[in-house]
This record gives C-alpha cells, structure tokens and sequence, in this order.
C-alpha cells in the first residue's frame, strides 16, 4: 500500500532538492529549512534503531516534503491559489473567502497527522503498552512538541528586527496565529483516531481468545521482557 523506505527517501531528496533551484530568498529558506536538516540527520542517524515501517517513513518523508516546499516561499508566499486557478480553473482563497496564504496551516495539520503514527508505533516496540495508550501518549507528544516550536519561533523572533520577525513568523497580522498551529497539529493528530480505536479493540479481542485480559496481556508481556 505505502512505497518502500527507499522509494520515500529519494522522492522527498528529490523534493528538497527542488526547491533549492533558483530560491527567491535563498537566506529565509535556509533558515525555514534548518530543521528539516536536522530531521535528515537525525532519521540517518538513529533510522536503524527506530525501525520504522515503510508507512511511518512515508508520512515522515512527506511532512518533510511538504515543509520543504513551504520554506521555499517562507509559509506565507506558497502560491497555492495561483497553482489552484491554472491547475483548477479557480481560486481557493476565494471559494473560501480567505485573505491570507493558508499553507503554513496546512503544514502543522500535517505535523500531526505524518508524525503520529511514527510515534505510536515506536511506543508499542519500546513501552510495550496497547495501541489505545500509545496513541493518548502520541498525541500529547504532538501537542508539546507543537508548543515547543512556538516557543523556539519566538525565541528566534526576539533576536530579529520586527520586519525579520514578521517574515520568520509569518503570522501574517493573526495575533492567534500560534494558537491555531497547535490547534491544527493537535487535529491532526486526532485524524487517526478510528485507526487506532479499531487496533485496540482487535487487540482485545484477540487477549480475550488466548484467556487473558487486555491489562493481563500487557503486564506479562511487560515481565517476559524486565
């Protein structure tokens, strides 16, 4: 269903390299970009240990793809809506009666539906616990880690000019601008809640045909590996 881990990992180089090609602001970009960076390094780093599954490494690999594209144009200068009425033949800003460029929204919804699963997953190998319990921990992971980027962005602010901080924030005059990425990394984040639910509940079924409790199951399991 997902491509291979290596088919994700070449397409979004490919995507990143990209948009390395005639930067508008190759200054911003490299900036905006800095953490994708770090993502790399740390996804070759520590990629082996993780052993995540082609389908985690393909939501990873297109968060990153997709940030990629958005530090290109530093969030708010994305031209989604001119791509939209050439590709389209209309404007999504204007179908829905949007003033401002909404795709560094898009980008932290993203935040929480690509990581959650990679999380959750990592989670049920190490902790041993049950998929409903991972998820809980996956999204409270996603909502502090959304927090801490704002608190990292505003850190970075304060040392810029306020045109520079503007620009780095792109809040784009929304005061709540903070407030609704966490918002949005958090709903993100809930988008896989069914798929979790029903891992639980087969789980449970399935503890209950071998005579052991959900909890039971998980304890054992817990003492089989002290």
């Amino acid at each position: 269903m997902f491509p291979s881990k290596r088919i994700s990992t070449a397409l979004m180089l490919f995507i990143l390299a990209a948009t390395w090609i005639k930067p508008p602001d190759p200054m911003e970009q490299a900036m905006h970009g800095s953490l994708t960076v770090v993502a790399l390094l740390l996804m070759w780093r520590y990629g082996a240990r993780l052993q995540m599954s082609a389908r985690d490494l393909f939501f990873v690999c297109l968060f990153l793809s997709v940030h990629s594209i958005a530090a290109r144009w530093m969030y708010s200068y994305v031209p989604y809506d001119a791509w939209s009425q050439s590709l389209l033949g209309f404007s999504i800003n204007a179908k829905m009666g949007w003033t401002r460029n909404h795709f560094d929204r898009l980008v932290h919804f993203l935040f929480g539906v690509c990581f959650t699963p990679g999380i959750a997953s990592y989670v049920i190998r190490r902790f041993l616990v049950t998929p409903k319990r991972a998820f809980i921990i996956a999204v409270c992971a996603i909502m502090i880690a959304s927090l801490w980027y704002e608190w990292f962005e505003l850190a970075v602010a304060m040392t810029l000019s306020a045109k520079g901080a503007e620009a780095y924030n792109g809040q784009q005059g929304d005061m709540w601008d903070a407030h609704k990425d966490m918002l949005l990394a958090t709903l993100g984040s809930l988008c896989w809640t069914l798929v979790y639910a029903r891992q639980h509940r087969s789980q449970g079924r399935l503890g209950v045909a071998h005579g052991c409790a959900d909890g039971t199951a998980e304890r054992s399991l817990a003492e089989s590996n002290g």
